[in-house]
């Protein structure tokens, strides 16, 4: 991070997070929000940030929070959620340019986030990979850009009921995201929807794509369609694999709670938002 964009995101967050003096000089904005982002950039405990900023654990703890909480506020409405029709059209023309896959308008998969386990959760945040976690579902651009998240699903819950029941789901399946009508990819064709790409841990509908299943036994059409499609779809792999190599926060267990975990992956995903808008 340059230190323009350090002083950008603190003219953004800083008025959230400055403490009024009381009985003693408050901690300023910018070391609030340092100290946030070395926590998240480098997996260090608190404990380790609190002897490196010699403050109490417990105002490490509070600043990180709260900082995070305040990044949420003040940057999801810039730089997350198109919710225009043009903004959608705009999406669908990086993943034809880059992927030759049209009127694809987002790749959707599911990412779990290790956490330590919840007191008196039982089973519920134990996943397939035998480790606790929550689920963060979402969406991205071809340029690696999210689009929608869901965060705070149970991490034994499979990816197609996790997005069943969040809002992307039920937003779609109401028709209510303001999508572009259905055009023709080609002169007097059919009129296609514009559709999400996703594997097949997801429900086939008309504005969600899975690729064929199997190997042998599928046409030249089929083997083209799976192999645009897969060029699609790695965009949401790679964009997991962006945060978690920017974030080393991700790279271990999230000690926190559920709740303050969901904070810091919001936190994340709108720092990764913030700088990668900043390239394009």
């Amino acid at each position: 991070m340059s230190a323009t964009e350090f002083e950008e995101l603190l003219c953004l967050v800083g008025p959230t997070i400055s403490k009024q003096y009381v009985v003693r000089d408050p901690i300023s904005a910018s070391e609030q929000l340092a100290l946030t982002l070395r926590f998240l950039a480098s997996g260090d405990s608190m404990t380790s940030l609190s002897y490196q900023y010699l403050l109490g654990i417990t105002t490490v703890s509070n600043i990180i929070n709260e900082t995070c909480q305040a990044i949420w506020n003040v940057l999801c409405p810039v730089v997350l959620r198109p919710n225009m029709e043009a903004e959608w059209l705009a999406v669908s023309e990086s993943f034809n340019e880059k992927c030759q896959f049209p009127h694809c308008i987002g790749a959707l998969d599911g990412k779990h986030i290790t956490i330590q386990c919840p007191n008196k959760s039982g089973s519920a945040y134990y996943n397939y990979k035998r480790v606790h976690s929550i689920v963060l579902l979402a969406m991205c651009d071809a340029n690696h850009i999210f689009v929608s998240i869901d965060i705070g699903a149970y991490g034994r819950q499979s990816d197609g009921g996790i997005f069943k029941h969040s809002l992307l789901g039920q937003k779609l399946e109401a028709n209510a995201m303001d999508l572009p009508a259905p055009k023709p990819l080609w002169e007097n064709g059919p009129d296609l929807p514009y559709v999400i790409v996703a594997d097949e841990a997801f429900p086939l509908t008309p504005y969600l794509l899975r690729p064929y299943s199997g190997k042998d036994g599928l046409s030249t059409e089929q083997r083209i369609y799976n192999y645009r499609f897969s060029r699609a779809r790695r965009m949401i792999g790679n964009s997991f694999g962006i945060l978690a190599n920017q974030w080393k926060i991700f790279r271990k267990p999230i000690l926190a709670s559920v709740e303050n975990v969901i904070k810091i992956v919001q936190a994340t995903i709108c720092l990764h938002n913030f700088f990668t808008k900043e390239q394009y």
